[in-house]
Parts: C-alpha cells; structure tokens; sequence
C-alpha cells in the first residue's frame, strides 16, 4: 500500500499516533503469547492479560479511524464521484466533512458529561485485575473523534485546490500487487 503523503501539520499528528498505535498491536501479541506460555506451559494463568489486550485493542480500534481518514481511506462511491466534474466533487467533499464534523460535535456533546465523570472518579472495569478502562475509553472517544474531525477538515482545506482524480480499480489492484 502506498501512502498519502503528509500535507499538513494535522496529517503529520495523525500519521504519528497512528505509528505508536502501530506499536500497539505488536504489545497485545507479545501479551496474549505470555498468557498463553503461563497458562499452558506453567499453569499461572494471569489476571491482567485479558483486559490489558481488550484495553489496548479498543485504543488501537479508536486511532485507526484517525489514520484512515488521513489516508482518505473511508468509504466514498467513486462511480458517482469519479462521474461528476471538479466542483460536483468538491461539493461532494464538502457536504461529507460538514456531516463529519457535525457528527463529531454530536458525540463530544452526548458523551462529554459521561467521559468526564467516569475520568474523575477513575472508574475500573469491574473484574479481578479491575483496570481503568471505563475512565480512559470513554474520553479517548471523544478524544479520538474530535482528532478525525478535525483531520478530515484539513484533507477538505488540501483537497480542493487539486485537480480532478479518476480512480482506476484495475490500476489500484495493480499497485498493490506490484509492491
């Protein structure tokens, strides 16, 4: 996969949660293999791996989103988009970022008091380990959302001015095989 360049001073935070996130994927394998030595080699199952590998996926989950949309990854029916001319697209393109972002502000404003109080009173999961994953998640979230929002305002800011692209399924499949 070839990846969009970095264009502005969004892409590049962005571009650089999404490398620690990266990282992250890498530290829930190297756990789940610990429990799985400890369970069957030693018979010491742990109490944390489970919860720590569903803690770190769900952020992994949450900052994908944010690396797509920097990739203008998400979903876009390119027949119609492909088939209108330049400023059919960049209205397009518009009216998507505006329902982007109002989205967003919707989720920050429904979940803002929930985020807060679980952060404040730091509430645990509830199990044995009882790690914090309510106080952290349900703010990344809003975290997280506000990041893409903001991200997919600056693909529309870099976006319009280029010209009109036509997008080639053969010639993408081509490119990814090539690599």
């Amino acid at each position: 996969m070839v990846e969009h360049p970095i264009e502005s001073w969004m892409d590049r935070i962005s571009v650089g949660i999404s490398r620690v996130a990266m990282f992250l994927v890498a530290l829930i394998v190297a756990i789940m293999f610990y429990e799985v030595v400890m369970r069957y080699v030693f018979e010491k199952p742990t109490l944390w791996v489970n919860e720590m590998s569903l803690w770190t996926a769900g952020a992994v989950y949450l900052l994908a989103g944010l690396y797509v949309m920097q990739q203008r990854g998400h979903i876009r029916i390119f027949i119609l988009y492909d088939m209108v001319p330049r400023n059919w697209q960049r209205a397009f393109d518009a009216i998507s970022t505006l329902l982007i972002v109002l989205f967003a502000a919707g989720i920050v404003w429904g979940g803002f008091n929930e985020a807060y109080v679980k952060l404040m009173r730091w509430e645990t999961f509830g199990t044995a380990w009882d790690p914090p994953i309510p106080a952290t998640m349900k703010p990344l979230v809003l975290l997280t959302i506000t990041l893409i929002a903001i991200q997919a305002v600056m693909n529309l800011i870099v976006d319009w001015k280029k010209e009109k692209q036509v997008h080639d399924l053969a010639e993408e499949v081509l490119e990814e095989h090539v690599d």
